[in-house]
């Protein structure tokens, strides 16, 4: 069936429709209620109007005025901005800023409260009104805003150079996992570390654990620097029996330069849960808890002086893990049966 515009060969057509729709939007619904209440003003008096939509009198009056004045437009019953169209604008003594100024190329770090009861002093002597700490709060930030305050460079030793660099921190926009979902084995690894404080020396244990066949893997290092988490990374690589697409980890700093670079070049998905939500990585989080339980806190002496010799038993243990201990999520089966199962599944539907 062909379809004939109503519109066609009329001159002019266009015009009006789009001034129908600019017209329609200029027109709040707040206009159109207070047109209806003059309306019914009108035709029924003040009292019933008062009554009905317990609207003042002069009100009704000044909008009756400012239809009268743009010629009968419904637009001008428009709710408008009531913002000042003049601002108070704050008025400080110049000898407070340069106060402040001063004091703060002294002592970059000072903020509001320290610099208050001195400025008060100086007030006293200056026969001025002191601030409160409040303003002295909002003048340091306009002083900020207008860039009168020094700014200072962070400085990093090189221990090997002996030198000192400018330390430069770029901040990166990070991934937040909203709506993936773990349907695959693969598609989303938690990565946790463990800290474990034996006899004052400090050791970690770098974990992993696949969402959806709960496949998991640990590996322990003397320091939880990016290059461990990327070693440890690329060990899980070999180890997991499958691609892995997605990756969730916290806001460590291992888990950033070296590991975040690596997983990059892989392109891998790499979310980070939100500060302070150890429940959105609530899979690891408990593998952490069963590893420490039933294997670590066993081997502690152990871990402290030989880190090798534990991670042979930890291999042990996951191999053990893995393959044979049975599962409440996976319905009382291992993650090595369960990942077969779901093989043996994708190829007889593929089939």
């Amino acid at each position: 069936m062909k379809i004939k515009h109503i519109n066609k060969g009329i001159k002019g057509s266009r015009l009006i429709q789009e001034s129908a729709l600019r017209f329609a939007y200029m027109i709040q619904e707040e206009a159109k209620t207070r047109a209806k209440i003059l309306a019914f003003w009108q035709k029924h008096g003040t009292k019933a109007t008062q009554d009905a939509f317990n609207v003042s009198k002069a009100t009704l009056y000044r909008w009756k005025k400012k239809l009268e004045e743009s010629g009968g437009k419904l637009e001008s019953l428009n709710n408008k901005s009531r913002a000042p169209k003049k601002r108070n604008k704050r008025i400080v003594d110049y000898r407070i800023e340069k106060y402040i100024i001063e004091q703060r190329k002294e002592h970059p770090r000072l903020g509001k409260k320290k610099p208050t009861p001195l400025i008060h002093a100086k007030c006293i002597e200056w026969n001025i009104k002191p601030p409160s700490e409040a303003t002295v709060g909002r003048i340091i930030k306009d002083l900020k805003d207008r860039g009168r305050l020094p700014q200072y460079n962070k400085l990093s030793l090189n221990a090997k150079t002996g030198k000192l660099h400018t330390k430069t921190r770029k901040k990166r926009k990070k991934l937040r996992r909203k709506t993936h979902k773990a349907d695959k084995p693969g598609s989303l690894i938690e990565i946790d570390t463990i800290v474990l404080y034996i006899n004052g020396i400090r050791r970690y244990i770098i974990t992993a654990i696949d969402v959806h066949t709960r496949t998991a893997y640990a590996k322990a290092y003397k320091s939880a620097s990016s290059k461990s988490a990327k070693d440890f990374f690329q060990e899980l690589e070999k180890v997991f029996p499958f691609k892995i697409t997605h990756m969730q980890t916290d806001n460590g700093s291992e888990f950033e330069k070296h590991f975040r670079d690596y997983v990059a070049s892989q392109e891998i998905v790499h979310f980070n849960t939100y500060p302070k939500s150890p429940k959105m990585n609530a899979h690891i989080e408990r593998f952490n808890k069963t590893l420490q339980n039933e294997f670590a806190n066993y081997h502690l002496d152990l871990f402290s002086i030989d880190v090798d010799s534990f991670q042979e038993k930890l291999h042990e243990w996951l191999l053990w893990y893995n393959t044979q201990r049975p599962h409440e999520a996976l319905g009382l089966v291992s993650p090595l049966w369960y990942f077969t199962t779901y093989i043996t599944s994708q190829e007889s539907q593929s089939g």
